[in-house]
């Protein structure tokens, strides 16, 4: 079992030396998948199921956020920029400026289908979606 630094205002667990929960601002990328999304509606639209993050720089470019189906069937995944994404800690999820028709319009690929993260043109497709400034990374 892990140790607790009670030395600090949060509670911060180790496993060995790698850390596994949360702090105030930061958290481990296997704790944000699963997390909820919801929108300012308070909906639920789905989870983070993966993050993307640039290998150069370490920054979250990305959240790929699983969307509907049942029992893994008819899933989609939705890439959304991070950057779109609000950390509510009343709701415990994140939260976005989307309604569930908007979703459903945005770029998403199925569970069979692989993402074109190769491609420069896909994420700019994502970005100009959300109407955020293209991401600067090497894709």
């Amino acid at each position: 079992m892990g140790t607790y630094d009670t030395s600090r205002s949060h509670e911060f667990r180790t496993s060995g030396t790698v850390a596994t929960e949360e702090t105030g601002s930061l958290i481990a990328a296997s704790k944000v998948e699963g997390t909820s999304v919801y929108n300012r509606q308070g909906e639920s639209l789905g989870s983070i199921y993966d993050v993307m993050i640039d290998k150069r720089t370490g920054q979250v470019a990305y959240a790929v956020m699983s969307f509907g189906g049942f029992l893994g069937m008819g899933e989609s995944y939705h890439p959304l920029p991070w950057s779109v994404l609000d950390y509510d800690v009343g709701m415990g999820g994140y939260v976005v400026d989307l309604s569930s028709d908007q979703l459903r319009d945005a770029p998403s690929y199925m569970a069979d289908e692989a993402a074109d993260w190769e491609n420069p043109e896909y994420s700019r497709r994502i970005d100009d979606y959300y109407g955020v400034p293209p991401y600067r990374g090497m894709i």
